[in-house]
C-alpha cells in the first residue's frame, strides 16, 4: 500500500479514534470523579462514614477493574444497543470504553483525594463549612494536580482501549490495523499505525505533564 493510500485511512482513523477517546474521557470523568470521591468520604473516619456503603461501591469498582476490557466490550453489546442503537462505530464505542474506564479513574481520584492534608479540612469544618464546601474548596483544589495526572493516565488507558475496539467494529486505528494491516498483510500499514498511537500517546502525556507542572507551580507561588 502506497502513502497515498494509507493517509485518507490513517486520518480518518485517528479522527474516530480522537472522537471516541474524547467523549469517553468526558463520561468516564462525570462517572469516575464522584465514586472516588464517595469511596474516600465514606470510609472509616471519612466525614460520611459509612462502611456498608464503602463496601459496595469498592466492590462494584473492583469487578469493574477487574475484567478485561475484551471481554466486557463483548458482553456490553446489547446494552450499547439499547443505549445508542447500535454496538458499532465510533459513537457505540463510547459507551463500553467508559464503562470499562470509570472504575480504574475512580480508584486514581481516591488515592488523590486521599493525599489531601486533612488539616485543612479539619480547619474548614472548624470554621462551619459542611461537606460540599470542604469538597469543592479543599479536596478537589488541593488535589487537582493529582487529578489532572489521573485524567492523563486514563487518556492513554482509553486509547489502548479504543484499538482493540477495532477488533468488533469500533473504527478508529485499531480497526484500520486489523482490517488492512493484519488481515491484508501489510506491514508497513501495521507499523505506521503504531507510530500513529505512539506519537498520540506522547502527545498526550506531554500536554497532561505540562499541565500538572503549571498547577503544581501556581500552588507553589499562592
Amino acid at each position: 500500500m502506497t502513502w497515498s493510500e494509507m493517509q485518507p485511512l490513517l486520518e480518518q482513523g485517528t479522527v474516530d479514534t480522537l472522537y471516541m477517546v474524547l467523549w469517553a474521557t468526558v463520561v468516564t470523568v462525570l462517572g469516575g470523579l464522584p465514586l472516588g470521591i464517595l469511596l474516600v468520604l465514606t470510609d472509616k473516619g471519612g466525614l460520611l462514614q459509612n462502611r456498608p456503603v464503602n463496601k459496595v461501591v469498592g466492590a462494584i469498582v473492583n469487578i469493574g477493574r477487574s475484567l478485561p476490557f475484551i471481554i466486557l466490550l463483548i458482553a456490553l453489546i446489547p446494552f450499547t444497543t439499547f443505549v445508542v442503537g447500535t454496538f458499532i462505530g465510533p459513537t457505540a464505542m463510547i459507551v463500553p470504553l467508559a464503562i470499562g474506564a470509570i472504575p480504574f479513574f475512580a480508584r486514581l481520584v481516591e488515592t488523590s483525594i486521599r493525599e489531601v492534608d486533612h488539616g485543612l479540612v479539619e480547619a474548614v469544618q472548624a470554621m462551619g463549612g459542611g461537606i460540599p464546601t470542604i469538597v469543592r474548596k479543599v479536596l478537589l483544589p488541593q488535589a487537582l494536580p493529582s487529578l489532572i495526572s489521573g485524567v492523563t493516565t486514563t487518556v492513554i488507558v482509553l486509547i489502548g482501549y479504543s484499538a482493540m475496539a477495532g477488533a468488533v467494529g469500533g473504527e478508529g486505528l485499531g480497526s484500520k490495523a486489523v482490517t488492512y494491516g493484519y488481515q491484508r498483510f501489510d506491514t508497513t500499514f501495521m507499523l505506521v499505525t503504531v507510530v500513529v498511537l505512539v506519537l498520540i500517546v506522547t502527545v498526550v502525556q506531554l500536554i497532561g505533564d505540562g499541565v500538572v507542572r503549571l498547577l503544581a507551580r501556581r500552588g507553589r507561588t499562592a
